[in-house]
């Protein structure tokens, strides 16, 4: 039974380059990057040069990139950094109602400590409409966080604009940009955001590390105390391991062009789709605003985790979960305004850069026997 892959916006494999420097990194940086002596100062190289690389991709400072575990420690860096840093008594925050759990959490959490959250709308493709945000302002909002992209649908969200309308009011803006680092640009000065999320895992590199951009002038109170470790801004002694993998995969990430290949791919699964199915098959997210490697598509009228059940070989994602027999549609289809009988029947697949001509036929071959068992 041959295994395919097409999951990536869950986790992406180590690319083989990444892997490489993880091994020289094993060898020779066994001491702690902070110590003064020879056995500390290849692991502070190793580090320092991992920041410079992760800079070179977003085009900030190494001084503004701050090394965490991951995603969901950066996002809650951003978030519950400016919250404990403000002297607002009601401080107010605003984001999206398709944002991801590591988001979503912290702000509810937030709340439990007297802070406001305005969840923006979106509309049926998953964008939200700047006047909205633009309207949610108020003299409290400390903090405004709108993903770049969505890891559900891969619908692209107008940073641009909303960064355009947060300077207007001086007030600071982050983006989680876990799906969109490698697969678009992610340049922090064309975005205009002061605070951008990296996790590694998303991006070719191991799980347990990422980054958080920290435009400079821009103060959070750390999340996790101790020493004076990345600037005073995390304690923790670092991993030159970690770095040296998360340095090398966004190094690689600087190349895009495999993804025009991957969106070439992307389609014409989609179109395959389409050809079998006709009207049964509905996209899910933006037809262009769209990550070039996520397709999300409903089969209406079937249960998208039966498909997959159906078609074990298949590594994708759901859009609806099944509880005492019930199915429960994501919050970011929910949000979308998905008709259950549509999101029912979601499944995600997302392409990566090593995936292949061939492995998309097959998965539409066996995606096609699974939806119509008598299929040939």
């Amino acid at each position: 039974m041959r295994k395919i892959y097409l999951d990536h916006n869950a986790s992406t494999p180590i690319a083989p380059e990444v892997a490489t420097v993880m091994g020289d990194a094993m060898e020779g940086a066994f001491g702690n990057p902070s110590s003064g002596h020879w056995a500390g100062a290849p692991a502070r190289q190793i580090v320092e040069t991992a920041r410079g690389q992760v800079a070179e991709l977003l085009g900030c400072d190494r001084e503004e990139v701050v090394f965490t575990s991951g995603g969901s420690e950066a996002n809650n860096f951003a978030i519950k950094g400016l919250f404990f840093k403000g002297k607002r008594s009601q401080p107010h925050f605003i984001t999206t109602s398709v944002e991801h759990p590591a988001i979503m959490a912290p702000l509810r959490f937030l709340e439990r400590l007297g802070a406001t959250v305005t969840f923006l709308p979106v509309d049926g493709t998953g964008r939200i409409n700047p006047d909205d945000l633009r309207r949610a302002i108020t003299s409290d909002t400390i903090l405004i966080s709108v993903m770049h992209a969505n890891n559900e649908v891969g619908t692209i969200q107008p940073i641009e604009d909303c960064s355009a309308i947060a300077r207007e009011h001086g007030i600071p803006i982050h983006t989680d940009a876990a799906q969109s680092v490698g697969k678009i640009p992610t340049r922090v000065d064309e975005l205009g955001v002061d605070l951008l999320t990296i996790a590694g895992h998303k991006l070719y590199a191991p799980k347990g590390v990422g980054a958080l951009y920290i435009r400079a002038g821009t103060f959070l109170e750390p999340l996790i105390h101790g020493a004076e470790h990345e600037g005073g801004r995390r304690a923790g002694t670092e991993s030159a391991l970690l770095c040296a993998a998360l340095g090398q995969a966004c190094t690689l990430a600087r190349d895009l062009s495999p993804m025009h290949e991957v969106k070439t791919l992307r389609d014409r699964f989609l179109a395959a789709l389409k050809e079998r199915f006709g009207e049964s098959v509905r996209l899910n997210g933006h037809t262009e605003h769209r990550l070039p490697n996520t397709l999300n598509v409903s089969f209406v009228g079937r249960v998208g985790a039966e498909i997959l059940a159906a078609a074990p070989e298949i590594a994708a994602s759901t859009g609806s979960a099944c509880h005492s027999g019930r199915i429960e549609l994501s919050p970011v289809l929910e949000a979308m305004g998905v008709a259950p009988e549509i999101g029912m029947g979601a499944i995600r697949l997302s392409l990566g850069r090593n995936t292949t001509g061939d492995e998309v036929d097959a998965a539409i071959l066996r995606l096609t026997s699974a939806v119509t068992p008598t299929a040939q």
